[in-house]
């Protein structure tokens, strides 16, 4: 295992003949993922951080691991140092100690797969509180502009005489709907990943489990854990996206979950990379579509 740079922070790197990622030297953050013969697909926002009581947030780019339902300053507590680390078979862990305040404990696990292009992400809240708190895990990966990001939709009906809705979708209140980033379409939700303001942020409950991005010719796909019947945040999401004129986020979250003091809860994610489109999971009419732009 090696180390690095980024942006004057300590980093560690790991490294197979698919891909290189790196991460923080002593935090669970993923700050870069290379694929062989490619830039980094991850977006890179230097040092730039928010202000809070508890120090200043970075949010450098690339994968992080929060607790939603989103909130300042409670959501954007300082992650960018202190981990312990410690490593597994393929991979590192960092476990932070518990957040001043929230008293929420965030670690990750991250392997690559040495026989494909593949990363397994495990993320962990743990209550070290005295009293439960209602909370969900949420995988926030930031990508760098220039693709377009995929979301399929559910199809069918829900109920068996088709009376009954068979999907929501959730906007905030910046997202304008006849946004030119964004397609609806029946099958899948595309955003173009380009730099613009307002920003777009929406949400839905994806049965499919996974979010994809299509950009020079790779397409990155994050896969990540569904529970049929549970309640998610936001009105229900467990899929979400924000692009603004710097990145664009694929976002994943766990069920709402009341979290006892002392348990934990998990949320998996699997990152795959492909170089082509023809993969059986998209429609022909969207493969259509990405392959013009």
């Amino acid at each position: 295992m090696t180390t690095g740079d980024f942006n004057g922070l300590p980093t560690r790197i790991l490294e197979n003949k698919f891909l290189r990622l790196e991460t923080l030297a002593n935090s669970g953050r993923i700050v870069r993922l290379t694929p062989t013969g490619h830039p980094n697909l991850f977006a890179d926002l230097g040092l730039n951080a928010a202000t809070t009581p508890y120090g200043d947030f970075h949010f450098l780019g690339g994968h992080r691991l929060w607790h939603s339902p989103e909130a300042m300053p409670r959501t954007y507590l300082p992650d960018h140092d202190g981990a312990a680390v410690s490593e597994v078979a393929g991979g590192l862990r960092f476990d932070h100690p518990a957040e001043p305040w929230t008293h929420i404990a965030k670690s990750v696990e991250v392997r690559l797969n040495p026989e494909r292009p593949q990363v397994f992400v495990r993320h962990e809240l743990r209550n070290d509180g005295p009293w439960s708190v209602e909370l969900a895990a949420w995988g926030l990966t930031m990508l760098r502009q220039g693709g377009v990001a995929i979301f399929p939709q559910p199809q069918g009906n829900s109920d068996s005489a088709g009376l009954l809705a068979n999907r929501q979708l959730t906007l905030w209140p910046y997202t304008r709907i006849q946004d030119p980033r964004l397609t609806l379409r029946d099958d899948c939700l595309l955003v173009q990943a380009s730099a613009a303001l307002p920003p777009i942020k929406f949400g839905y409950l994806n049965p499919h489990g996974w979010q994809a991005y299509w950009i020079d010719g790779l397409l990155f796909v994050k896969n990540f854990d569904t529970l049929p019947g549970a309640t998610y945040p936001d009105g229900g999401c467990n899929t979400e996206s924000y692009c603004n004129h710097q990145f664009i986020e694929l976002e994943s979250l766990s069920p709402l979950t009341s979290l006892a003091p002392g348990a934990t809860l998990l949320h998996h994610e699997t990152w795959e990379l492909y170089d082509s489109l023809q993969q059986a999971f998209i429609p022909d009419e969207i493969l259509a579509i990405l392959a013009e732009k």
